[in-house]
């Protein structure tokens, strides 16, 4: 807690000092020889010569680097890579993971995110149990035995330290496992049995895993099977749909819900309070922020530190870190909600998207995967907009799409067929999401009669070329909106 409390006394002092040490640790590296890191003294002389950078741009690094080269981005040996959804030319995104990144940011971020609980909670025995932590895969590089590229839980678990993996279920074999249904399996046999006191891990994936051991182990509920559980530790998705399901799941038990933001690139925001629904800035993790307005995204060069930026203003993050990532703009959007400290809410992506459940699906995904599905069936979409259908008590999770044709599809099941088969293709996340049904099931696709989308943004006095129809939305707000459109129409 005294480290804690440092950084956020000390806020600016602290981003200065990581700011300094990223670059001189850097300044021997071909990136940053090239901008000639070794003569950057000050803030603005970082800013005016480094460019804010996407994925894209630091691609041909990236894929230098898992071909073995290193001293690139980052000086010393990069084995990992952090496997993260796509981008609009990739399925996949690989994120490099250093040695400094994993023990001060990632590990850290674990080892306070478990301080400012216990800080909140002094009468804890989370650690007279285990915690169920799921989490992904590895798997080595084509062509190159010593690099391996996985899921990030996957990374941070082979590598934890002993102590961590003491506290953990289930054992190691059974948590690296690739193939999900198994998978599952094992892990619900291997902890229907221990003693249980937290859960750690993404809220889609997790219900599914849990409603399985339950039906598994006989048990009328989770209560029941795990009487001393107490904490569920998650990020990844919006938990508010998901919040519901778990406290029914764990009735009579009231369970604690800790929030963290923690993502391939780096761990940013912990809960810090049970009083507050924001996260606490991590400033002392070996990332360098900055923050770009939203009202002037398409300016690169107007990018504020931590001491410009205000309370209620929606920012770009973007970020320079120890696994060299060099403002790189993660693509999330923050709204600050305190400056002393440093809190935040997440307020969505830059880019449209749906992310309800870890897929990550973003609007390039939804236009290639719906021309291909015109393509196979003889379809014209005029216009369509995409939301979630939340998990519900006997539900699994789904997509709803709401399209207006020009031209019908010849056969609408073989439409949804070759949607969902492109979106596969195209987003490892989708793909995984997907698999067997586990977490998402087949694109809902409702036809809406002809001018609907022109009626609904009229009525909302959005006609206009400056107007479009949002495509991708990570609620219901505008897809239950158009569908109340239509039933007060048809009245």
């Amino acid at each position: 807690m005294h480290q804690i409390d440092l950084f956020m006394r000390y806020p600016y002092e602290v981003q200065q000092e990581w700011l300094h040490k990223l670059i001189d640790t850097a300044k021997d590296t071909e990136w940053g020889r090239k901008y000639d890191y070794a003569s950057i003294f000050t803030e603005a002389e970082f800013k005016r010569r480094v460019p804010v950078s996407e994925y894209e741009d630091l691609k041909p690094h990236i894929d230098r680097l898992r071909k073995g080269e290193q001293n690139l981005l980052w000086p010393g040996e990069i084995r990992w890579f952090a496997k993260s959804s796509g981008t609009t030319g990739d399925k996949s995104k690989f994120i490099p993971v250093s040695q400094e990144s994993l023990d001060e940011c990632h590990f850290k971020g674990g080892k306070d995110m478990l301080t400012l609980y216990c800080n909140n909670y002094p009468d804890t025995h989370l650690f007279d149990g285990k915690t169920l932590s799921l989490g992904g895969s590895h798997k080595e590089e084509e062509g190159n035995i010593y690099v391996r590229n996985g899921d990030l839980s996957a990374i941070l678990m082979e590598n934890l330290p002993g102590w961590a993996e003491f506290f953990r279920a289930p054992e190691l074999s059974i948590a690296l496992m690739s193939e999900w249904e198994e998978k599952m399996n094992k892990i619900a046999t291997a902890v229907m049995n221990e003693n249980i006191t937290g859960l750690s891990g993404v809220p889609s994936w997790m219900l599914v895993l849990l409603r399985h051991t339950l039906k598994l182990s006989g048990k009328k509920n989770l209560a029941e099977l795990w009487p001393s559980m107490e904490v569920f530790f998650h990020g990844g998705v919006n938990f508010a749909p998901y919040r519901e399901p778990y406290v029914e799941m764990f009735k009579p038990l009231k369970i604690n819900f800790w929030e963290v933001y923690n993502a391939s690139e780096g761990f940013f925001g912990i809960q810090d309070s049970f009083s507050r629904n924001d996260l606490l800035l991590m400033l002392d993790y070996g990332i360098y922020y900055e923050f770009i307005p939203m009202e002037n995204i398409e300016k690169r060069d107007v990018a504020l530190s931590l001491a410009e930026v205000k309370t209620g203003v929606n920012y770009a993050l973007v970020i320079s870190t120890s696994g060299g990532l060099w403002r790189y703009m993660l693509g999330d959007i923050i709204q600050f909600t305190s400056l002393n400290p440093f809190r935040f809410i997440i307020k969505g992506r830059v880019k449209q998207f749906i992310n309800a459940f870890g897929e990550e699906l973003i609007m390039d995904n939804a236009e290639k995967g719906l021309s291909a599905a015109c393509e196979r069936t003889g379809a014209i979409v005029a216009e369509y907009t995409v939301a979630p259908v939340y998990m519900k008590a006997d539900a699994k999770g789904a997509h709803e799409w709401l399209i207006e044709f020009e031209r019908m599809p010849e056969n609408m099941n073989y439409f949804t067929e070759a949607l969902d088969n492109a979106l596969k293709a195209q987003n490892s996340d989708y793909e995984a999401k997907r698999y067997k049904d586990m977490t998402l099931t087949l694109p809902i696709i409702r036809s809406l009669p002809e001018h609907t989308f022109f009626n609904w943004m009229k009525q909302r006095g959005k006609l206009g070329g400056q107007n479009k129809v949002p495509r991708l939305s990570n609620d219901r707000k505008y897809v239950d909106d158009i569908l109340a459109h239509m039933k007060q129409s048809a009245v």
